[in-house]
């Protein structure tokens, strides 16, 4: 209920936050800009995950102006997703499970990715970069950085069909172009990373629109794990979110003793 309200207040304005709580395969928070979700059921491309039934989404429907890019590629909207920060030890290997959906085509090449950063936010590696094509393997991307992380299968193409995911909104069930030019989706992917170096570190996801903002597209991903152990944190409020409490309180202290005073 708590979060629930934080994201409305989050949509509307009323609360001058960025901050969303999602789960990845266990208590995970993060901060999302643009339009994150979660979901525990079949929808219709994306199918229960490997991992679990949990899994966790971001969409560029409803995504904001700028989001979701990797720097000196672009796009137009979108969403990106980062997690709050875990530990790690060198030797130990970092998995998750995704599915890249997309309602686009051709002409239009929509992208997503999954890069590795530590805690001073510096580039650690690029674990994914999914890209919009007709055919062949859509990783990496055409165009995106390459990738440093093992895939199972290791060639990924797009399996033709409309992309039916009510994470797409109104573009759920569409496709550009029409079938077998590009739109679909991967299925689940197993990535594979082996950590070189013991710190801290975090992930981020992103998905964004190429050249227009409609035929949306979207990545699911579930199961983080270090050594096949979920990755835990308590979720943590946002900074603001105290002092947002103590206005609610104080503003309501002051209603009620003018109520006193009348």
């Amino acid at each position: 209920m708590l979060t629930s309200r934080l994201g409305t207040l989050c949509r509307t304005g009323l609360l001058a936050l960025s901050f969303s709580v999602l789960s990845i395969g266990a208590s995970q928070a993060g901060v999302c800009v643009g339009n994150c979700g979660n979901s525990n059921a079949a929808d219709g491309v994306v199918t229960t995950p490997p991992s679990g039934s949990l899994y966790s989404w971001i969409s560029t429907n409803g995504g904001v102006g700028g989001a979701g890019q990797l720097s000196g590629i672009g796009g137009t909207n979108g969403t990106s997703y980062t997690t709050d920060v875990f530990a790690a030890t060198a030797g130990q290997e970092l998995e998750y499970y995704f599915n890249y959906i997309t309602s686009d085509g051709s002409g239009f090449a929509d992208y997503a990715w999954v890069q590795l950063l530590d805690n001073a936010d510096n580039l650690v590696a690029t674990l994914l970069t999914a890209r919009t094509q007709p055919d062949g393997s859509i990783i990496p991307g055409f165009g995106l950085p390459a990738i440093d992380a093992t895939l199972t299968p290791p060639s990924v193409p797009i399996i033709d069909a409309p992309a039916v995911w009510s994470a797409l909104g109104s573009s759920s069930g569409l496709c550009f172009n029409g079938v077998g030019q590009g739109c679909g989706y991967t299925g689940w992917v197993l990535s594979n990373y082996v950590i070189a170096s013991t710190g801290l570190y975090k992930l981020v996801f992103g998905v964004t629109n190429w050249s227009d903002q409609g035929w949306d597209s979207g990545l699911a991903f579930s199961g983080l794990t270090i050594d096949g152990k979920p990755i835990e944190n308590e979720i943590p409020l946002p900074a603001a979110f105290p002092l947002f409490l103590a206005g609610v309180a104080s503003l309501g202290l002051f209603r009620r003793r003018r109520k006193q005073i009348a």
